[in-house]
Protein backbone atom coordinates (compact mmCIF):
# COMPACT_ATOMS: atom_id res chain seq x y z
CA UNK A 1 0.00 0.00 0.00
CA UNK A 2 1.26 3.28 -1.03
CA UNK A 3 1.96 6.16 1.46
CA UNK A 4 -0.84 9.22 0.58
CA UNK A 5 1.32 11.53 1.45
CA UNK A 6 3.25 11.12 -1.67
CA UNK A 7 1.08 11.95 -3.71
CA UNK A 8 0.36 15.63 -2.47
CA UNK A 9 1.20 18.25 -5.09
CA UNK A 10 5.22 19.29 -4.69
CA UNK A 11 7.68 20.88 -6.80
CA UNK A 12 11.40 22.61 -5.91
CA UNK A 13 13.23 25.48 -6.70
CA UNK A 14 16.57 26.46 -6.24
CA UNK A 15 17.60 30.15 -6.22
CA UNK A 16 20.57 31.97 -6.04
CA UNK A 17 19.57 34.53 -3.44
CA UNK A 18 20.49 34.32 0.36
CA UNK A 19 17.42 32.59 2.53
CA UNK A 20 15.88 35.99 4.08
CA UNK A 21 15.56 37.04 0.60
CA UNK A 22 13.86 33.92 -0.27
CA UNK A 23 11.43 33.52 3.23
CA UNK A 24 10.35 37.03 2.49
CA UNK A 25 9.52 36.89 -1.23
CA UNK A 26 7.27 33.95 -0.73
CA UNK A 27 5.25 35.87 2.13
CA UNK A 28 4.36 38.58 -0.89
CA UNK A 29 1.73 36.54 -2.54
CA UNK A 30 0.60 39.52 -4.65
CA UNK A 31 4.13 39.54 -6.53
CA UNK A 32 4.14 36.20 -7.75
CA UNK A 33 0.97 34.50 -7.67
CA UNK A 34 -1.52 37.62 -7.66
CA UNK A 35 -2.54 41.12 -7.76
CA UNK A 36 -6.30 40.30 -6.44
CA UNK A 37 -5.89 39.71 -3.21
CA UNK A 38 -7.43 41.11 -0.10
CA UNK A 39 -5.78 41.05 3.31
CA UNK A 40 -1.92 40.47 5.15
CA UNK A 41 -0.22 37.85 3.53
CA UNK A 42 2.68 37.56 5.65
CA UNK A 43 1.08 37.59 9.70
CA UNK A 44 0.73 34.54 11.43
CA UNK A 45 -3.43 34.27 12.76
CA UNK A 46 -4.39 36.92 9.67
CA UNK A 47 -6.22 35.85 6.76
CA UNK A 48 -6.42 36.74 2.54
CA UNK A 49 -8.68 36.69 0.44
CA UNK A 50 -7.56 35.30 -3.33
CA UNK A 51 -9.75 35.30 -6.27
CA UNK A 52 -9.09 34.84 -10.43
CA UNK A 53 -12.94 36.18 -11.72
CA UNK A 54 -15.58 34.14 -10.63
CA UNK A 55 -13.18 31.02 -11.71
CA UNK A 56 -11.20 30.32 -7.95
CA UNK A 57 -12.05 32.04 -5.03
CA UNK A 58 -10.14 30.97 -1.59
CA UNK A 59 -9.58 32.12 2.08
CA UNK A 60 -5.88 31.66 3.04
CA UNK A 61 -4.31 32.20 6.90
CA UNK A 62 -1.05 32.21 7.79
CA UNK A 63 -0.98 29.83 10.24
CA UNK A 64 2.94 28.88 11.16
CA UNK A 65 6.14 30.92 10.42
CA UNK A 66 9.83 29.84 11.07
CA UNK A 67 12.06 32.69 10.53
CA UNK A 68 13.80 32.16 7.48
CA UNK A 69 12.69 28.52 7.77
CA UNK A 70 9.03 27.55 6.98
CA UNK A 71 5.82 29.07 6.58
CA UNK A 72 2.65 26.92 6.13
CA UNK A 73 -1.07 28.45 5.27
CA UNK A 74 -4.16 27.07 6.00
CA UNK A 75 -6.96 27.16 3.30
CA UNK A 76 -9.62 28.11 5.26
CA UNK A 77 -12.36 28.40 2.25
CA UNK A 78 -12.30 27.61 -1.70
CA UNK A 79 -14.79 27.50 -4.42
CA UNK A 80 -14.01 26.31 -7.63
CA UNK A 81 -16.49 26.91 -10.39
CA UNK A 82 -15.61 24.36 -12.82
CA UNK A 83 -15.28 21.11 -10.47
CA UNK A 84 -18.55 19.28 -8.85
CA UNK A 85 -17.00 19.09 -5.33
CA UNK A 86 -16.62 22.84 -4.89
CA UNK A 87 -14.78 22.31 -1.56
CA UNK A 88 -11.82 21.26 -2.93
CA UNK A 89 -8.91 22.58 -1.09
CA UNK A 90 -10.63 23.39 2.04
CA UNK A 91 -8.45 22.52 4.86
CA UNK A 92 -5.49 22.05 2.74
CA UNK A 93 -1.87 23.46 3.67
CA UNK A 94 0.35 25.27 1.46
CA UNK A 95 3.72 24.45 3.00
CA UNK A 96 7.23 26.15 2.11
CA UNK A 97 10.01 24.43 3.49
CA UNK A 98 13.18 26.70 2.75
CA UNK A 99 17.30 25.75 3.43
CA UNK A 100 20.48 26.78 2.16
CA UNK A 101 22.29 24.14 0.00
CA UNK A 102 25.60 25.15 -1.53
CA UNK A 103 25.06 28.75 -1.32
CA UNK A 104 21.89 28.93 -2.57
CA UNK A 105 18.31 28.53 -1.18
CA UNK A 106 16.12 25.90 -1.53
CA UNK A 107 12.37 26.04 -1.54
CA UNK A 108 10.31 23.02 -1.63
CA UNK A 109 6.72 23.55 -1.80
CA UNK A 110 4.18 21.17 -0.86
CA UNK A 111 0.15 21.54 -1.07
CA UNK A 112 -0.86 19.15 1.56
CA UNK A 113 -4.04 17.35 0.35
CA UNK A 114 -4.06 18.60 -3.36
CA UNK A 115 -4.19 14.79 -3.70
CA UNK A 116 -4.58 13.28 -7.70
CA UNK A 117 -8.33 12.28 -6.46
CA UNK A 118 -8.73 15.96 -6.95
CA UNK A 119 -10.83 16.56 -9.85
CA UNK A 120 -8.72 19.84 -9.89
CA UNK A 121 -5.59 18.29 -9.71
CA UNK A 122 -4.28 18.28 -13.17
CA UNK A 123 -5.12 21.94 -13.60
CA UNK A 124 -3.69 23.08 -10.16
CA UNK A 125 -0.92 21.15 -10.67
CA UNK A 126 0.09 22.66 -13.55
CA UNK A 127 -0.77 26.02 -12.51
CA UNK A 128 1.43 25.29 -8.75
CA UNK A 129 4.36 24.54 -11.36
CA UNK A 130 4.29 27.60 -13.34
CA UNK A 131 3.70 29.52 -10.40
CA UNK A 132 6.65 28.23 -8.37
CA UNK A 133 8.93 27.25 -10.73
CA UNK A 134 8.29 30.72 -12.98
CA UNK A 135 6.40 33.37 -11.11
CA UNK A 136 8.25 32.54 -7.37
CA UNK A 137 11.85 31.99 -8.54
CA UNK A 138 11.81 35.06 -11.12
CA UNK A 139 10.41 37.53 -8.27
CA UNK A 140 13.04 36.32 -5.81
CA UNK A 141 15.70 36.05 -8.21
CA UNK A 142 15.28 39.33 -10.22
CA UNK A 143 12.60 40.84 -8.23
CA UNK A 144 9.82 40.78 -10.89
CA UNK A 145 7.06 37.89 -11.16
CA UNK A 146 4.41 36.67 -13.08
CA UNK A 147 1.53 37.26 -10.93
CA UNK A 148 -2.21 37.18 -12.28
CA UNK A 149 -3.37 40.89 -13.01
CA UNK A 150 -6.03 42.51 -11.56
CA UNK A 151 -9.24 42.06 -13.77
CA UNK A 152 -12.06 44.00 -12.55
CA UNK A 153 -14.02 43.91 -9.16
CA UNK A 154 -16.36 40.93 -8.08
CA UNK A 155 -19.82 41.14 -8.01
CA UNK A 156 -22.08 42.31 -5.15
CA UNK A 157 -23.15 38.74 -4.61
CA UNK A 158 -19.46 37.38 -4.65
CA UNK A 159 -18.59 40.66 -2.09
CA UNK A 160 -21.40 39.71 0.09
CA UNK A 161 -21.13 36.18 -0.04
CA UNK A 162 -17.48 36.08 1.21
CA UNK A 163 -17.46 38.93 3.43
CA UNK A 164 -15.18 41.37 1.51
CA UNK A 165 -14.64 45.02 1.57
CA UNK A 166 -16.48 46.29 -1.25
CA UNK A 167 -14.07 48.91 -3.08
Amino acid sequence: MSNPSNKNYTTTITVNKDISSAFNGIKNFRAWWSEEIVGNTDKVGETFFYHYKDVHLCKIKLIEMVADKKLVYQVIDNEFNFTKDKTEWINTQLIFDLSTQAGKTQIVFTHEGLVPEYECYNVCNDAWTSYIQGSLKDFIEIGKGKPNGKEGGLNAELVEKWGLPNK
